[in-house]
């Protein structure tokens, strides 16, 4: 489990393409501190189990469901990532409940300058819409954000100075791909009323 709270930004040093299959390296100190085989790191809101750590770098593999649902399988060496480790049990909640498991990759409609922050339109599969709603929250790329607006088939989020200094959504631009985990509360209730409503 992870909050959607940034920790680093870390750099792509090799991404391994197989058949149905990659295995991505990453450099990133913070998270690398601490981090042995088995450890859980999400790469851009993406969960991935740590197979090596040496030299402040961590590898993982990414399977095929992982490169059909994310934009990781489009990482080139030197790209910056954002990193969070999971959360530990009783640590802080600063952000809100995220799985590290992507639903879709979404595309930067629009950037709207504002005085020190930026207001961001993002397009997603019009299925999607139905979980995201004002003022709720959504993971994009791995960070926690709140919704300000929605319409059919996309979504608006502000992005403070910290979030633009410190997350790789500060240079994201028009036309780039990001990865999408909506809000699991959202999805648990809508699967918890359709059992009801089947079962009347």
């Amino acid at each position: 489990m992870f909050t959607g709270i940034v920790e680093e930004l870390g750099e792509v040093e090799a991404l391994e393409v197989h058949d149905d299959s990659a295995a991505l390296t990453v450099r990133g100190a913070l998270v690398c501190s601490d981090a042995a085989l088995g450890t859980s790191i999400a790469v851009n809101g993406v969960c991935l189990t740590v197979t090596d750590v040496r030299d402040g770098t961590f590898s993982a593999d990414l399977m095929k469901e992982t490169l059909l649902a994310s934009a990781l399988g489009r990482l080139r060496s030197g790209d910056r990532v954002n990193l969070e480790r999971a959360m530990p049990a009783g640590g802080r909640l600063a952000g809100h409940l995220v799985q590290g498991h992507v639903d879709a990759v979404g595309e930067v409609v629009s950037r709207t300058a504002g005085g020190r922050w930026e207001s961001v339109r993002i397009a997603l599969p019009t299925a999607l819409s139905r979980y995201v709603v004002p003022k709720g929250s959504i993971g994009v790329d791995g960070v926690s954000l709140t919704v300000n607006a929605v319409g059919e088939g996309w979504f608006e989020v502000s992005l403070v100075p910290t979030t633009l200094r410190a997350t790789t959504l500060g240079r994201r631009r028009p036309g780039e791909q990001v990865n999408l985990e909506m809000d699991v509360v959202a999805k648990y209730v809508e699967r918890l009323l359709a059992a009801r409503e089947g079962a009347a």
